[in-house]
């Protein structure tokens, strides 16, 4: 079964947009695990729009399940990566600035950087991965890297599919298939949705993990943050 990481960055979108601590983000991160969510997400960003530096402290206590920070390993991100030892670190190419993340890493330009800044999450004991695009260059280029996994940029395959293009998806496979042959573990994120997601995991072999939050968070004013939690992990079986 795939498993489900739900990113909370716009639980705390809503409680900054107010000021206070209303919705509580640790309680809703305490509540997603209760429900049956197998990880928690966040991306904390240099503003502190959303999740803040210290959210990402604060939720070492919280979350039992898995603990998952991504981000732009600039210095500052790199330092928190090493004091909150997450379960995993996923390294995102994001300018500062940007709305959301919109493209995956050249694993070929900046090998020698991400190797470096892998090596040390590693001898930290933080498993690493990185954010690509579905491109098998990019996918030999990161296991060049000494990444333990890649995590798929799937807003392509998402504006495809909800299009009717259920082609979109091809890349992702055929990439899937080059990252299960190099060892590369395999999770995916960015634009999945309850109408995608059991679709996207019945074709991509060996996914070992989800990371979703714009559409859960949005489904669940309609649904009910529990149900759509299980109705996601009804999905990824």
């Amino acid at each position: 079964m795939t498993k489900l990481s739900v990113n909370i960055n716009k639980i705390a979108t809503l409680r900054n947009s107010r000021g206070g601590n209303v919705p509580n983000l640790l309680q809703v991160a305490t509540d997603i695990q209760r429900f049956g969510a197998e990880g928690i997400t966040v991306h904390p960003r240099p503003d502190e729009r959303h999740i803040r530096y210290q959210d990402a402290r604060d939720l070492v206590s919280v979350v039992y399940t898995e603990y998952n920070i991504e981000g732009n390993p600039q210095h500052n991100f790199i330092d928190l990566v090493l004091e909150c030892k997450p379960t995993q670190v996923t390294l995102v190419p994001d300018a500062i600035g940007a709305l959301t993340s919109n493209a995956g890493w050249d694993t070929v330009k900046n090998q020698a950087y991400l190797k470096e800044v892998i090596t040390e999450f590693k001898s930290n004991g933080i498993r690493t991965s990185i954010f690509v695009d579905p491109v098998l260059e990019m996918i030999e280029g990161a296991k060049e890297t000494g990444t333990d996994r890649i995590e798929l940029y799937t807003e392509a395959f998402a504006h495809q599919y909800g299009l009717g293009n259920k082609k979109g998806i091809e890349p992702y496979t055929a990439s899937a298939v080059l990252a299960n042959e190099l060892g590369l573990g395999i999770n995916a994120g960015h634009d999945l949705s309850l109408d995608n997601i059991k679709f996207f995991k019945e074709n991509i072999p060996g996914l070992l993990e989800v990371s979703i939050g714009h559409a859960l968070i949005s489904e669940s004013l309609y649904l009910g943050l529990e149900n759509v939690v299980n109705m996601y992990l009804q999905r990824l079986k």
